[in-house]
């Protein structure tokens, strides 16, 4: 287990109990970490039902609706978390916004759409994370992304989530190593397809033969590699792409 007792950790896109960033959440507030996490068009008492959870792990815990399409959202989220918890030193950028498309369909409101919270909000959350942390005396941190392993094969008909997935990837190559100086490593989780409830059964039929290991993926996977990488067991990690997809065959 890779404990993160006394650090903060900001988590985006935690709208229901099946995500990622739920269960990424949990991991971190069972391994002793403060959680701050963000949600968009959340059921009405979830968030706080979800923060009651979260703080039965004996951590603390806010939360706050936020429109990361909005060009200040990541300054808001920087300033909320510091008005109401320590400083974080660990940012897991997991939203994400996602429309099906095709060459039919893909127009300038789509891929705008798409470009602001997949992009825009993320570069932006982690250059003011590293500009904030860069400010206080032996601070280290960590970013970690989430990817969809677009570098491993196409996304037919998701053609602007692809595009902006793959341009987070190579946004944490450049940005690792201008923060690599300042302790702060940056690293991308490519969790691969993962049941988090959009699945139908239909789909899940035709997944699960190309998986290796013989199963879905699931959200736990995703979280565990993410508290890896959050830890100090993970000092000398920067500047990855992890395709963590249990041998999942693509052709």
């Amino acid at each position: 287990m890779y404990y993160l007792n006394d650090k903060t950790a900001i988590i985006t896109g935690v709208s229901h109990d099946k995500g990622i960033g739920a269960e990424i959440c949990r991991r971190f507030a069972k391994e002793g970490a403060d959680i701050f996490f963000t949600h968009w068009s959340a059921d009405i008492d979830w968030p706080e039902s979800f923060q009651k959870e979260i703080k039965n792990y004996g951590v603390r815990c806010n939360h706050a609706e936020i429109d990361l399409s909005h060009p200040d959202a990541a300054a808001h989220i920087m300033d909320r978390v510091s008005a109401v918890m320590n400083f974080p030193q660990i940012l897991i950028n997991n939203a994400a916004h996602s429309v099906r498309d095709s060459y039919k369909e893909l127009n300038a409101k789509i891929l705008d759409d798409t470009y602001a919270v997949n992009m825009r909000s993320t570069f932006l959350l982690c250059t003011e994370f590293a500009r904030r942390l860069k400010d206080m005396k032996n601070a280290s941190g960590r970013i970690i992304n989430m990817t969809s392993g677009q570098a491993l094969g196409p996304m037919v008909n998701e053609l602007a989530y692809a595009a902006t997935k793959g341009a987070i990837s190579a946004f944490t190559v450049s940005l690792s190593a201008e923060l690599a100086p300042l302790g702060i490593t940056v690293n991308a989780i490519n969790p691969g397809p993962t049941d988090t409830g959009w699945m139908t059964g239909e789909i899940k039929e035709q997944l699960l033969p190309k998986f290796l290991s013989g199963r879905m993926g699931k959200p736990e996977d995703a979280a565990r590699l993410a508290a890896f990488l959050a830890s100090e067991e993970a000092q000398w990690i920067t500047g990855q792409i992890l395709n963590s997809e249990g041998g999942f065959l693509r052709s």
